[in-house]
């Protein structure tokens, strides 16, 4: 497993995005890229710099864990990792390829896990993760049994604590089959236990060459992961990039 390379700076004018001494990202000179390259990213809500230059590369196996105040931006950096949000300046790749050129493509290669658990209380924890599986052809009983959820198969996911309702929606994300998870909060309502297990899904993944980028206010099962602090950004008087959009 390798570690990424990030940098952050205040200002969005620089001569490169990488510190002194360090090398840019392989690219077309060399037919080679990095799995993921950000390179200056920015993002204004209204008039607020939200993301500030944000550069980074990482290759196969990598792990990145986000981590900042209220309001840095980590967030609304997954969504645009995730293809959701567009920058308002700056690149985002994956080996080689803009990520906006076909959204609908990244999409396939993402797995994403937000604040909420987003499942239906009325259907059962298999029913559930069914579609997943369907659409990423994922393997149930694995993923089930990776998040201990075996004995709560055929429970209502109304009837769910926290903790379980946090393991099902991390069952969701082993069944998209996908190499780039990106994932807020993840331990959020979990036990010693649920965070061991997560941590050995999480290290799976790496071994197989899939990339994980997390936020988190709480010490994480990672190991060889590069810390990535957002520091927020102050409010702009005015923004040549701004553009009218949501932006949760």
């Amino acid at each position: 497993m390798r570690p990424c390379t990030v940098t952050i700076r205040r200002s969005v004018i620089a001569d490169s995005p990488f510190p002194a001494g360090q090398s840019a990202p392989i690219g077309p000179e060399t037919g080679a890229f990095p799995a993921l390259y950000a390179e200056d990213l920015c993002v204004f809500r209204g008039e607020r710099l939200v993301l500030d230059g944000v550069s980074f590369q990482m290759e196969a196996g990598a792990a990145m864990l986000l981590t900042g105040p209220n309001g840095a931006g980590k967030s609304t950096l997954l969504r645009v990792l995730a293809g959701l949000r567009k920058p308002d300046s700056g690149q985002l790749l994956w080996h080689g390829e803009s990520v906006f050129a076909d959204r609908a493509a990244h999409a396939s290669k993402v797995a994403y896990l937000g604040h909420q658990d987003a499942l239906k209380p009325g259907l059962t924890v298999t029913e559930n993760l069914a579609l997943f599986a369907r659409a990423g052809q994922g393997n149930m009983q694995a993923a089930l049994e990776a998040m201990d959820l075996l004995p709560l198969a055929n429970l209502p996911a109304r009837l769910l604590s926290a903790g379980q309702k946090r393991r099902t929606a991390l069952a969701r994300i082993l069944l998209a089959n996908a190499p780039l998870w990106l994932l807020d909060e993840p331990s959020l309502g979990l036990d010693a236990n649920a965070i061991t297990l997560l941590g050995q899904a999480l290290t799976a993944h790496r071994q197989q060459g899939g990339l994980v980028i997390a936020t988190t206010h709480v010490p994480l099962p990672l190991e060889n992961v590069q810390p990535l602090t957002l520091p927020g950004a102050s409010d702009s008087s005015a923004s040549p990039f701004y553009q009218q959009e949501d932006d949760a």
